[in-house]
């Protein structure tokens, strides 16, 4: 075991800074973090033990115990949950012998539940060995641990062809599908690889920011900060070293556009980064990707393989003396707060994915302290199309003050989910119409850090001025019951992935959560919404957008669907008591044997 740890760590050059990479080179090769290697790495990297503790125990899928030769990872989204996931779950317990969070006795299959993996329009799904398996019934559990049990290698697992697209190519043979229901430009494959590159390289790096500038380019994962603005501000930043990172951590339930764009196109990623890289003055590039898109890595990596050979990475790129930008990918390992852009870099240095302080920003003091760009997957890919085609015409898309095209991922309950290219300033009635959705009673917009929107206000935009989404659409009809299959759900999203750095996204949630059990088992009254909905605005003071968004399902539902609250809770009385005696000494008794008196 040892050698086999010093090798793995020497393979990254005993750097400390990519520690998650070495423990999830270990969790691959044992199937959990020995002690072992915990007192080997810290002596190799010069770095205490608790260190490589913490660090560990913070990502989900890294773990001290081990998870099992088959570990399967069950999606428990809401979208999940709406389309089967509960049957789906009683069946791999019942096949395999054990509950969620346990391994067999023979150390053979191991069983999780898990947040969002990128597959909500083909849900259930659940990763085994970083496999990835879609559209889960009963029967198909029921192969799934057949072909277990056999001893099956995960790639004689599947039972269909793979997916469309590059899915099915040698490098990636999953049996995920892109849904890609609507293109436009930024899906417009009709392009040549490296021309906009070779036109960026005949401007300055102030005319292309320029450009960038004059098309109104705003961040596409949500927050919307206009993006030639933030490049300006890094180039202006001093430092000896500048880095593009590419955030591909697309956790938010609902969200899958930056896996298509990963598996269809990821050229027109790399080029938009060295175009960056350019821009900036930047020498180096990092794409951050969740760790449940692993399955693309072999097809990724001959990807940035390709895009170097072709002088579009590397050094004098293109002819350009002078100009040297490289690009490494480095994989997250379950976190989905790394989603934020300080706990991203703090992640990819090795460490637990906890937000830094609001400023300094990264664009002045980012990875190993240096001025650092960090974009999404959409927002790069934009570039390229906004430099072959210009800015005038990238403002003739969309709204003022949404210009451009937008992809939404939409799931749940419709006909035709999957990925729109759509432009900004389409309302959500355009949008259920497309996906053809009927008797729709809400969408979550957003995702879990969003608003769920009433049918009342179906005739609003998507756009900045508006409504503002990082790209997840959800539909929910009126045969679901949204505090339950909805709320609840995303609450406990929110709790489970939480960095406990701060006090109020620490409490303030199970305490919300709490409240909303009540209301749905019928035992709260009239004053515990209206604690909700004061305590949901303490929130407000957390250091990170996970925890200032955390209370959204519950205060945008009890904004927007209020009634469905009021028909819950006991009218006209100040005082309900849900605790019940017998319950809470039930487990005590039975451990003693003895009889409740009371």
């Amino acid at each position: 075991m040892r050698d086999n740890i010093i090798k793995t760590i020497e393979k990254y050059n005993k750097d400390k800074f990519r520690l998650l990479d070495i423990l999830l080179d270990i969790q691959a090769e044992f199937n959990y973090i020995p002690e072992e290697a915990v007192s080997i790495i810290s002596n190799e990297l010069l770095i205490s033990e608790a260190d490589v503790i913490q660090t560990s125990s913070f990502y989900h899928f890294l773990s001290f115990r081990p998870v099992g030769k088959y570990a399967i990872y069950l999606n428990n989204s809401a979208v999940a949950t709406m389309m089967g996931r509960k049957e789906v779950a009683s069946a791999f317990e019942k096949e395999t012998g054990i509950k969620f969070g346990e391994t067999t006795p023979d150390g053979q299959i191991g069983l999780y539940n898990t947040s969002c993996i990128g597959m909500n329009d083909q849900e259930p799904a659940a990763i085994i060995n970083n496999r990835i398996f879609t559209k889960l019934t009963p029967f198909r559990v029921k192969e799934i641990v057949r072909d277990i049990k056999q001893g099956k290698d995960v790639d004689e697992m599947f039972s269909a062809g793979y997916g469309d697209g590059k899915n099915s190519s040698e490098l990636i043979k999953a049996v995920v599908n892109n849904n890609i229901m609507k293109k436009g430009p930024k899906l417009d494959q009709n392009y040549k690889v490296g021309e906009a590159l070779t036109k960026v390289l005949k401007m300055t790096p102030e005319e292309v920011i320029e450009e960038i500038k004059i098309s109104n380019l705003r961040g596409r994962g949500g927050a919307g900060f206009p993006t030639g603005l933030k490049w300006q501000f890094c180039r202006n930043s001093t430092g000896d070293m500048k880095y593009i990172f590419c955030n591909a951590d697309e956790g938010e339930p609902g969200t899958f556009k930056d896996r298509v764009i990963l598996t269809e196109m990821p050229m027109l990623l790399l080029e938009g980064m060295a175009i960056a890289g350019y821009a900036v003055g930047a020498a180096e590039g990092i794409i951050y990707i969740r760790y449940e898109y692993k399955y693309l890595q072999k097809y990724l990596e001959d990807a940035l393989h390709k895009f170097e050979k072709d002088n579009f990475l590397g050094k004098d790129i293109c002819g350009k003396m002078g100009f040297h930008f490289n690009i490494r990918i480095q994989y997250g390992a379950g976190a989905y707060i790394c989603g934020q852009e300080s706990a991203l870099i703090e992640s990819v240095e090795g460490r637990r994915g906890e937000p830094r302080d609001a400023r300094p920003f990264p664009v002045e003091t980012g990875y190993h302290n240096m001025p650092t760009v960090v974009n999404n997957v959409e927002t790069l890919c934009a570039v390229v199309k906004i430099i072959l085609k210009g800015s005038e015409w990238y403002n003739e898309l969309g709204t003022r003050e949404s210009t451009g095209t937008k992809l939404v991922s939409i799931s749940g309950d419709c006909r035709f989910p999957g990925i729109y290219e759509i432009e900004w300033g389409l309302t959500l009635n355009d949008i259920l119409d497309m996906a053809g959705a009927e008797d729709v009673l809400a969408v979550h917009v957003g995702g879990p850090s969003g608003a769920l929107i009433a049918p009342g206000e179906f005739n609003r935009k998507l756009g900045y001025e508006d409504l503002a989404t990082g790209g997840a659409l959800i539909i929910i009809s009126n045969k679901r019951d949204l505090l339950s299959d909805i709320v609840l759900t995303s609450m406990e999203f929110f709790i489970e992935e939480s960095c406990g750095s701060c006090s109020t996204c620490r409490t303030v949630p199970r305490l919300l959560e709490a409240k909303l059990r009540k209301v749905i088992d019928g035992n709260a009254i009239m004053q515990d919404i209206e604690d909700m909905e004061k305590w949901g605005k303490i929130l407000r003071a957390s250091r990170c957008g996970l925890g200032q968004t955390a209370a959204n399902p519950i205060l945008s539902s009890i904004k927007n669907f209020r009634h469905l609250y009021e028909e819950k809770v006991q009218k006209n009385k100040e005082f309900a008591s849900s605790f019940d005696l017998n319950a809470a000494i039930k487990d005590a008794c039975e451990a003693t044997n003895r009889v409740p008196n009371v």
